[in-house]
């Protein structure tokens, strides 16, 4: 029987940037910054990890080790504002910076990209939105995530809020994807069980997203099966032992995993989607995520069979040889039973979604960028059906 070398005969790129990934790699930001010649560092973070936790006073510790001043800015919510970004570039010029720190989740990791898309280019984050349209490199950027989801210490993503027309816009672009990623296990143990739960969804989400992409390749693919692969196991155990640090950097290797796959392949409907509800009404990710993920993998069962059945198989399911309807079904209800499983019980409805909104949801989401890659193309009623679905 020929083989079929298809799959490697399309044309792909793959972009990655240098990582550190171990117990203790968030003390190596004052190293790395002076291997990039900072001469001052804005670190960027939030309010609860400076309050709540050590991780803020370690890194400032390791900059005052490498003999680097810094400033702190911790003006960033939860879907970061274009505001924020915006304020945040104000203080990074005023104060002289060159390097930019981030510690934190995505919100976080986004908006230091957004400062320095901005100061490097002038104008307004919204000005980049879309596809490669940032023509000057950013200073700098070192990136230590304290949840297992975005991975965007690693993507050339960032998402941040519009908050004039109330949607999330997408920037996307080798120039943002960070000089270093620092992941430290150790870090992720501050998360609460809920963002646990969602963070580790989103992950899950960008893995199977990535690996059905059309835009996918073997070297994403074997990211991406790797990433559902660990967080499947993983996730769950994580919840019933929080503090095991094991558990914990297997979640976060499958969050680097994924991360690899999705900023090379991009994503699809679930993300259109939950971009979407997440800009409009501002909602959380992860849990959006959570919720989507099984009624859109349903969606696009007959689009990307083989890949669904290998999924399946993962979660230890024998989807081939079964009607696609059935087998479809299966797979969205053992990602309904997963989601519970850790905890996350919410429908959209619960979330305060009102049928009343659908028409700008479908709108924003028909839009979004990831809807480019989804494997199956969509209508409107298509994107109606499955937030009824999820309602």
């Amino acid at each position: 029987m020929k083989k079929n070398h298809s799959s490697f005969l399309d044309l792909r790129k793959f972009v990655a940037p240098e990582f550190i990934f171990g117990v203790g790699a968030r003390k190596l930001a004052g190293r790395y910054a002076l291997n990039f010649g900072a001469r001052k560092v804005l670190l960027v973070s939030d309010k609860f990890l400076h309050s709540k936790t050590s991780w803020v006073d370690e890194v400032e510790q390791s900059f005052k080790d490498a003999g680097i001043p810094y400033v702190l800015f911790m003006e960033v919510s939860p879907n970061p504002r274009s505001a924020e970004v915006m304020h945040g570039a104000t203080v990074f010029a005023n104060e002289h910076c060159d390097g930019i720190v981030a510690l934190g989740g995505g919100s976080v990791m986004d908006c230091a990209k957004g400062i320095g898309i901005v100061y490097a280019n002038g104008g307004n984050i919204l000005d980049f939105e879309g596809v490669d349209k940032i023509p000057r490199a950013m200073p700098p950027l070192m990136c230590i995530p304290t949840t297992s989801g975005t991975a965007s210490e690693v993507s050339q993503f960032v998402i941040i809020l519009d908050e004039f027309r109330a949607c999330k816009i997408a920037i996307v672009s080798k120039a943002v994807v960070p000089d270093v990623g620092l992941l430290d296990p150790e870090v992720t143990i501050s998360m609460d069980p809920y963002l646990t739960a969602c963070s580790g969804m989103d992950a899950l989400t960008h893995a199977i997203e990535a690996y059905v992409s059309n835009a996918s390749s073997p070297i994403t693919d074997l990211h991406a099966l790797e990433a559902i692969r660990l967080i499947w196991e993983a996730l769950p155990e994580v919840m019933v032992q929080p503090s095991d640090l094991g558990w914990r950097a297997q979640v976060l290797m499958g969050s680097l995993q994924a991360g690899l796959a999705f900023s090379n392949a991009i994503l699809g409907a679930t993300h259109a989607m939950a971009h979407s509800l997440g800009g409009f009404l501002d909602l959380p990710h992860g849990e959006c995520n959570a919720i989507l993920l099984g009624p859109v993998m349903q969606y696009n069962y007959s689009a990307c069979l083989e890949k669904s059945q290998k999924i399946g198989e993962i979660f230890g399911l024998s989807l081939e040889g079964l009607p696609e309807t059935v087998a479809a079904q299966q797979l969205c209800q053992t990602i309904e039973n997963f989601r519970r499983k850790l905890g996350i019980h919410n429908t959209l409805k619960g979330l305060g979604v009102q049928r009343s909104k659908f028409s700008q949801l479908i709108e924003y989401a028909l839009h979004d960028a990831c809807m480019a890659t989804n494997p199956q193309v969509m209508t409107v009623e298509d994107v109606e059906s499955i937030y009824e679905q999820a309602l």
